[in-house]
């Protein structure tokens, strides 16, 4: 049969990233207490295309995918990004996997256990190096300390959320980076809270406040001691609760 895509493209035109986006597939990552995690991931693939080429082999992708579909982790991500640049025969190569992260989790006072849900993302490019990024989105509560300074009676609160991206030396876990987090904010977040939990969590909030700008900087104290991280950035949003919009900051850091 005709191999359209291998027939000659006359409009002089490469293309940087071609392939296929959105895929919804079962993935099995690494969990640090239960060795293996199953999710569904929402993955993208790519490749560089030569402006000599009228199209790329859409299928490959697929069957890659379907090969190391057991072995999705940030380990393996390498192996992969060279199975693709190998079968489609490109120069550079690209992956993105989204999924999100179940973490059994105990109410702080009563132990009661529920399941948190974190957001994940691993990124891979494959080019004339290897770059991999590991992104994090994690949910905390925040105590305004301004309120908590001006108001005779209590302080407003807000859930926010924390979006990290690491590039590293050496492997991390995803547990790690979701614990250093939720030790910068004010308070946690749980997913089964009794009344002595939240007694207890609302407290810790109170005694802790702190703003948007205080998180972030939390995070990146603690992310720029970590000698493994060589880049990173931090995002905090706050979804205010008293305020029609978000409260934000953001630092990215280059370690040399």
């Amino acid at each position: 049969m005709i191999d359209v895509q291998n027939q000659k493209d006359y409009r002089n035109l490469a293309i940087d990233k071609v392939g296929v986006k959105d895929i919804r597939y079962p993935i099995t990552v690494k969990d640090k207490v239960k060795k293996k995690q199953r999710t569904v991931a929402s993955i993208n693939m790519y490749v560089n295309l030569p402006k000599s080429y009228k199209g790329t082999h859409m299928s490959r992708f697929v069957e890659i995918l379907s090969e190391y579909r057991h072995q999705i982790s940030i380990e393996n991500l390498p192996h992969i990004l060279e199975e693709m640049k190998k079968r489609l025969k490109a120069a550079s190569a690209h992956m993105e996997v989204s999924f999100p992260y179940f973490i059994e989790k105990e109410a702080p006072v009563s132990k009661t256990s529920g399941l948190m849900e974190y957001f994940c993302t691993f990124k891979g490019t494959l080019n004339h190096g290897m770059d991999l990024i590991v992104g994090l989105k994690i949910p905390i509560n925040t105590l305004c300390p301004c309120s908590k300074e001006i108001s005779k009676h209590g302080a407003h609160n807000q859930r926010g959320q924390v979006s990290l991206e690491l590039r590293f030396q050496r492997f991390i876990w995803i547990e790690d980076i979701i614990k250093l987090v939720e030790e910068c904010a004010s308070s946690e977040v749980y997913s089964i809270l009794k009344r002595a939990d939240e007694k207890f969590v609302t407290e810790r909030a109170y005694e802790n406040p702190m703003f948007v700008e205080d998180v972030v900087r939390e995070v990146a104290l603690r992310l720029d001691g970590d000698e493994n991280i060589t880049w990173f950035t931090v995002e905090t949003e706050n979804f205010e609760s008293i305020h029609n919009h978000s409260a934000y900051a953001f630092i990215e850091r280059r370690k040399s």
